[in-house]
C-alpha cells in the first residue's frame, strides 16, 4: 500500500528559509569581470578587454614572458537630488584583475596598449627565439 502525504506549499520551514536567502546588491554599472578576447596571427597576439567606464589613468598592464595581467582600480560615485535634496547617494570602490597565459613569450619592448571608448586593445608581438633545437638520444 502506498504511502500518501499531504503537500502544504506554506511549511514553517520554507517560509523563513526563503527570507534567509543572501540577497545580491549591487549598485548600477558596476564592472563585475573583465571579459577578454585574443586574437592571434604569426607575428602577434591582439588582446580586446571591455573595461568600460574606466580612466585610462587607472588601468594597469603587466607582461611578463607569456602571461599577460590586466588591473584596475574602478571608483564610482552618484548622488541623486531632488528639489536640492539628497535623495540617494551611491559609492563603488573596488579592484579589477585578469591575468592569463599566451603559447608564445611576448616581446614587451614593441608592445602596444590603447583604452577608446571602455575597450583596451593590446598588440603584443611575439617574441623571435631561435628555433627548437632537436637532440639526439645516446
Amino acid at each position: 500500500m502506498a504511502l500518501i502525504t499531504r503537500f502544504d506549499p506554506l511549511t514553517f520551514e520554507d517560509v523563513f528559509r526563503s527570507m534567509l536567502k543572501p540577497t545580491r546588491w549591487e549598485v548600477e554599472g558596476t564592472p563585475v569581470e573583465i571579459k577578454v578576447d585574443v586574437e592571434e596571427n604569426d607575428r602577434a597576439y591582439t588582446v580586446k578587454a571591455e573595461m568600460p567606464g574606466l580612466k585610462k589613468e587607472d588601468i594597469n598592464v603587466r607582461i611578463e614572458g607569456n602571461v599577460v595581467s590586466i588591473g584596475a582600480e574602478a571608483k564610482r560615485e552618484k548622488e541623486v537630488k531632488e528639489q536640492g535634496k539628497v535623495i540617494r547617494s551611491e559609492r563603488y570602490y573596488g579592484s579589477l584583475f585578469r591575468s592569463f597565459s599566451l603559447g608564445h613569450d611576448v616581446n614587451e619592448a614593441e608592445a602596444r596598449a590603447k583604452y577608446a571608448d571602455g575597450i583596451l586593445e593590446l598588440t603584443l608581438p611575439k617574441k623571435t627565439g631561435a628555433a627548437a633545437k632537436k637532440l639526439a638520444v645516446q
